[in-house]
């Protein structure tokens, strides 16, 4: 498995979140855009950011102690199997959950700005493809989202930006590896569709609305993110 790379991997992105939170302290409708799963469910279908907190992270500004995030781990399938990469890639610090929390919470700061709100509603397919492979496997999820209210949200939307730029590459590495351990076909197809939205799509738009001072226009979002 790959738990020790993935936490190497997020630190930056990390190290950028808590850096403005800890010291400072997708919207449009849910159908399928284009290069994006509508069901992924099936074969060949088109198509976290996340931060992660150390067990006793330091003390904000006014002395609180930030939540440490869910051991994903709890409850997981048997390791080595397809099952436990589908859980891994819907559970993880740098899988879907994590994501979605991550770009709810910016959300939930700053109200339904973009690029974040159309990227949520996309991330909420993401996990609901994943439950779904899950839920084939006869694998039981959780009801809710464990990351949410955990991730905090950046002081800023270009620092918002800049840190879920660098989750989306650590997701799209995340899923890069799954995809080479998968064996059963349908995951593998549900897996390269999650890959690509990240790569292809939501990596982009975080880049531009990094250089745009964090925010985007509706209008100019990338036509793949709509």
């Amino acid at each position: 498995m790959r738990t020790q790379r993935a936490r190497k991997v997020i630190l930056p992105a990390l190290a950028i979140v808590a850096s403005v939170t800890l010291g400072g302290c997708q919207a449009l409708a849910p159908t399928a855009e284009p290069g994006e799963p509508a069901d992924t469910d099936t074969t060949s279908v088109p198509t976290d950011t996340d931060t992660e907190t150390e067990t006793g992270a330091s003390d904000n500004a006014e002395g609180d102690t930030a939540p440490s995030l869910p051991d994903w781990t709890i409850g997981a399938p048997e390791a080595n199997t397809d099952a436990y990469l589908a859980w891994e890639a819907l559970m993880g610090p740098d899988g879907e959950y994590a994501a979605l929390a991550s770009y709810q919470a910016v959300l939930d700061e700053f109200g339904q700005v973009e690029p974040y709100a159309t990227i949520k509603e996309a991330e909420s397919r993401h996990a609901e493809a994943l439950v779904r492979q899950l839920d084939r496997m006869g694998v039981d999820t959780p009801g809710e989202n464990p990351y949410l209210g955990l991730i905090a949200a950046p002081v800023d939307l270009e620092s918002a930006a800049q840190a879920w730029a660098i989750g989306e590459i650590a997701n799209v590495e995340l899923y890069d590896e799954l995809i080479e351990q998968a064996s059963d076909e349908r995951l593998v197809g549900v897996l390269e569709n999650l890959r690509n939205a990240s790569a292809d799509s939501h990596l982009p738009a975080f880049e531009l609305a990094a250089e745009n001072g964090g925010t985007l226009d509706p209008e100019d979002i990338p036509q793949r993110n709509q």
